[in-house]
């Protein structure tokens, strides 16, 4: 069942639940829909259990979670994300897991693989009928309602071209969501021509050393362009942490067993894949995630200081980017 077939027909959710596809702001947002049409606010707590492949040693925490009796609640939900992360052996392990799922819980698995996948043969191929599939593959149709529902999230309207053009990007939805965030601020009708200005200031080379000089360990060539950047714009602030975000997600990926980076983006790959190893999968996606938090910070003006608040990211992220022991 593709993404949006989910969200609009809501279909009964049975024992099992595999999200699968490539586009990570998509799965999450079905595992959310997932966990709210199942689990009453007031039970959520104490019925459900989340567990992140990569942190698992083996399946049997994920068996007894899934054996569980609910609590005050019509059923109890397990959650494993990231299951492609899994080698072959645990991946059989937790098939197993997942064909012996009472009746009254739910086991949702988050395999992003795309669903015609070979190796590792996705979860959602073994169920079949068996699962609810939800399939958050991002195609131009998709891609189109994603940006209009974002738009209508931020009260923002855009022209018909914008739409189309963000339907046809190759970026991911994580990206295209952060521009509009920036395009909507004006609180004006979003032209293209905005939008090809906007991916220009993007492609800042400036914001991009700074992010690559800080994840590189060189903080003080990083802050010397941070500052050199709020000298001429008060707004530094939103290209510069776009910037860092966009470079911790790349270290992430890179971290991540088998990952890989866009083809566009493969130019950084050779300085940051050894990077990517030193610094590892948990503290890359921490920075990762700081920086979109502060990048959600500046552009909805939670923070009165922006540079500042650059100053403080940069030695968060240095400091998870760092060499342990140096």
């Amino acid at each position: 069942m593709k993404f949006y077939d989910f969200v609009d027909k809501a279909p009964p959710i049975g024992k099992l639940v595999i999200i699968e596809g490539t586009e990570r702001i998509l799965a999450d947002m079905a595992l959310q829909i997932v966990i709210e049409r199942l689990l009453p606010a007031e039970v959520r707590e104490m019925n459900l259990e989340r567990f992140a492949a990569g942190q698992l040693d083996g399946v049997n925490r994920v068996a007894e979670a899934v054996q569980a009796m609910p609590f005050l609640a019509a059923t109890r939900v397990v959650v494993v994300t990231d299951a492609q992360d899994l080698k072959a052996a645990m991946r059989r392990e937790l098939w197993q897991v997942a064909e012996s799922v009472p009746e009254g819980n739910t086991l949702a698995i988050h395999d992003l693989l795309p669903p015609r996948a070979q190796r590792p043969q996705p979860f959602g191929a073994l169920a079949g009928r068996s699962a609810l599939r939800i399939d958050i593959t991002a195609n131009e149709d998709v891609r189109a309602r994603f940006v209009e529902d974002a738009l209508r999230e931020l009260g923002a309207a855009a022209e018909a071209r914008v739409v189309d053009a963000l339907a046809r990007s190759e970026a991911g939805l994580a990206a295209v969501r952060n521009d509009l965030q920036k395009l909507a601020i004006s609180g004006k009708k979003i032209t293209y021509g905005e939008l090809e200005q906007e991916s220009l200031s993007i492609e800042d080379p400036k914001a991009y050393k700074y992010a690559g000089a800080l994840v590189e360990g060189r903080v003080g060539d990083a802050l010397g362009i941070a500052r050199e950047l709020f000298s001429g714009d008060r707004n530094a602030a939103i290209p510069l942490v776009y910037a860092l975000a966009t470079e911790c997600q790349l270290l992430w990926e890179l971290a991540r067993d088998g990952g890989e980076i866009p083809p566009r983006l493969r130019w950084r790959e050779r300085a940051l894949r050894p990077i990517a190893s030193r610094v590892g999968e948990e503290r890359a996606r921490r920075a990762y995630e700081r920086a979109v938090a502060a990048f959600d910070s500046v552009v909805t003006g939670k923070i009165e200081d922006p540079e500042l608040a650059v100053e403080l990211l940069t030695a968060e992220v240095s400091t998870l980017t760092a060499r342990i022991g140096r």
